[in-house]
């Protein structure tokens, strides 16, 4: 504890002549009512003496006055106060094969619909960002409290062709802990606000040099969870323009596996559909991680209360046991 007036605490050395005062008064009230009666008689005259109950509202008095002095003092202690800071990175797959109705009214409809719903439950004080992943990996809308943002960045987003799952994740997570490449990886625990991504997705990668269960070690290694929401649920069929306005038709099955392994791999949470999970756990899991910071918190006001409170507790128990406030 440190104190930024301390040169006050020499208040507290009037305690003990207070105490001695107290002592003198009390041999002094014996002396002067020896004068008058026989010490030996008082027991006959008095039936009840107060014993130790009377040095009890005293003794709170100076216990008072000693937490009111250090109060003055203005104490400090030191705590770890949390930096409640966080960053979610939604990751949404804008391929081709999201276009399939085997989800109403579509997978991609779907996703986005979840993912404005997570939007509505996450604690504000957490950044959202958005990336959207079709052949390549994008930074849609960058780490931000504007949830109006994100959910226009959301409205906006179309489909593409590809599915480069791995390299989103990889992009995913380096948008979330705000790092390029060729940058280190922080090597303390605690250097920064924890991070997670959410994956909405089909699952089925077609495209892209990183496989999914790379960048899921890649981000375990780098302390991101990567949780997902599977989105499909049988032998869809989409079209696929071909040239001279020609379609063809072409089955696009999900493979919530893929999206399941990289969850396990990273100690993220799987949702095998939207709304059949709870999102809720992917916030909350960033929770137990949030960064502390030591920093000295002034006490002042609970030396105050806790002074007041032994100064109204020993006037209540004279009251009660004497019929008189002190």
């Amino acid at each position: 504890m440190s104190f930024s007036a301390p040169i006050s605490l020499l208040w507290l050395l009037a305690i003990p002549i207070l105490i001695g005062l107290y002592a003198y008064a009390g041999r002094r009230r014996r002396r002067a009512a020896a004068r008058f009666a026989n010490p030996a008689l008082v027991p006959n005259l008095v039936p009840h003496s107060p014993g130790w109950r009377r040095h009890v509202p005293s003794a709170f008095v100076l216990a008072s006055l000693a937490v009111l002095v250090v109060g003055i003092a203005r104490p400090h202690v030191v705590r770890d106060v949390t930096r409640n800071e966080a960053t979610i990175i939604l990751a949404i797959d804008t391929s081709r094969s999201m276009a399939a109705t085997d989800v109403e009214p579509s997978r991609f409809a779907a996703a986005r619909a979840e993912a404005e719903a997570f939007l509505e439950t996450v604690p504000e004080e957490y950044a959202v960002g958005i990336v959207s992943f079709a052949t390549s990996a994008d930074p849609v809308l960058p780490p931000t409290l504007d949830r109006e943002a994100a959910r226009v960045a959301l409205r906006e987003l179309r489909l593409g062709s590809g599915t480069a799952l791995g390299t989103a994740v990889t992009r995913a997570v380096d948008i979330a802990l705000g790092r390029r490449e060729e940058e280190a990886p922080p090597t303390q625990q605690g250097e920064r606000s924890p991070a997670a991504v959410l994956v909405l997705s089909d699952g089925a990668q077609t495209s892209g040099e990183v496989r999914p269960l790379s960048a899921a070690q890649r981000a375990r290694r780098l302390g991101v969870p990567v949780s997902a929401v599977a989105v499909g649920t049988g032998q869809a069929v989409v079209e696929v323009p071909l040239p001279g306005g020609l379609k063809q038709r072409v089955v696009v099955p999900p493979e919530p596996l893929a999206l399941r392994q990289i969850a396990q791999a990273t100690g993220g949470k799987f949702v095998p559909s939207p709304g059949t999970g709870s999102l809720d756990s992917v916030y909350e899991e960033l929770g137990t991680r949030l960064a502390k910071d030591r920093k000295q918190v002034e006490v002042t006001s609970a030396f105050a209360a806790g002074g007041a409170l032994l100064l109204l507790l020993g006037g209540a128990l004279s009251s009660h046991w004497f019929r008189r406030a002190l």
